[in-house]
């Protein structure tokens, strides 16, 4: 499996590629967001991304925005010094999958590493696509449309959607949305999952099409399935 890790301390840099060779991974190294977009363009199935923040060229977040409209579809692992619930919420909203503060322990950045790899891998029941009323979700393309119209999602926005899918006519709780979509990696007590839900409805619940997410006041979320 190929990462890309995008770190401008030498120090880390080398330590973070040790690290991953020995633990089997093949690795791609860019010290500056203009190398990561350059070895970006040219990798061929990346498994997942590491990223600093403090880039000496540009800020991380920014850098993940852009690779996500070009095409990133692997998870994206944010390794930063900033560890304030602000930094952590801003850097998973932005299109990170998690979050880990450094200085971190490297059992822990492996053990999240494979987490993720293992969450973006392809469905395990052989089930490739999900179709609740006229919403689609192709699992292996990472595509989702309403109808006719191919909806335009971020990476915790389809995993969101994938979840809700999959327990369409159930009611599921903001915390069993934290443990599944974000793996906890937040404070349970954010508005993360609300503001997620809300970005969605936006995007899923186009004028004039019928409301498919409904909020059960004090309990969770549900999408409707007749």
């Amino acid at each position: 499996m190929r990462l890309l890790v995008v770190e401008d301390d030498v120090q880390n840099r080398r330590f973070l590629e040790k690290t991953l060779t020995e633990s089997g991974y093949e690795v791609s190294l860019a010290p500056t967001a203009a190398a990561a977009e350059r070895v970006f363009r040219s990798a061929v199935n990346l498994s997942a991304v590491i990223l600093d923040l403090g880039l000496p060229d540009e800020d991380g977040l920014s850098l993940i925005t852009r690779l996500k409209q070009q095409g990133l579809r692997a998870p994206v692992l944010i390794l930063s010094a900033r560890r304030s619930v602000d930094d952590r919420v801003r850097g998973l909203e932005t299109g990170g999958d998690d979050y880990l503060v450094k200085p971190f322990a490297a059992p822990e950045l492996l053990a999240r590493l494979r987490n993720l790899i293992r969450r973006n891998s392809p469905p395990v029941d052989n089930v490739t696509v999900l179709q609740v009323l006229d919403l689609r979700l192709d699992l292996l393309r990472r595509e989702a449309t309403r109808g006719d119209e191919k909806l335009q999602l971020t990476t915790h926005e389809f995993s969101l959607l994938e979840f809700l899918c999959r327990n369409a006519g159930r009611i599921v709780s903001r915390s069993m949305i934290l443990d599944q979509v974000w793996g906890m990696r937040i404070e349970p007590d954010t508005n993360v999952v609300d503001v997620h839900i809300y970005r969605l409805r936006g995007k899923v619940e186009t004028r004039g099409s019928e409301p498919l997410i409904r909020t059960i006041r004090g309990v969770g979320y549900v999408l409707r399935d007749k």
